[in-house]
């Protein structure tokens, strides 16, 4: 069952989504700041919550999702 739109997100999901901000079109990074891969299920919690989408697809490594902040993220990362 998908957790409802209410939650808040956990320390790792805000700090990812604010990253977010300052990317043009709200692109998400693939990446953290250590250059590790931001976790699968970071990335699928916020997009089963509506705080990111898939933007589009990598042609260079079709099994990363490339997300985009969405105005529900924008939002709850602000609260």
């Amino acid at each position: 069952m998908p957790a409802a739109k209410a939650t808040k997100p956990t320390s790792t999901q805000k700090n990812w989504l604010k990253r977010g901000l300052t990317q043009p079109g709200g692109k998400l990074p693939l990446f953290d700041e250590q250059g590790k891969q931001v976790s699968a299920k970071t990335v699928q919690a916020c997009i089963d919550r509506g705080w990111a989408e898939p933007w589009f697809a990598n042609p260079l490594k079709p099994d990363w999702l490339v997300c985009k902040l969405t105005d529900d993220g924008r939002n709850v990362i602000k609260e």
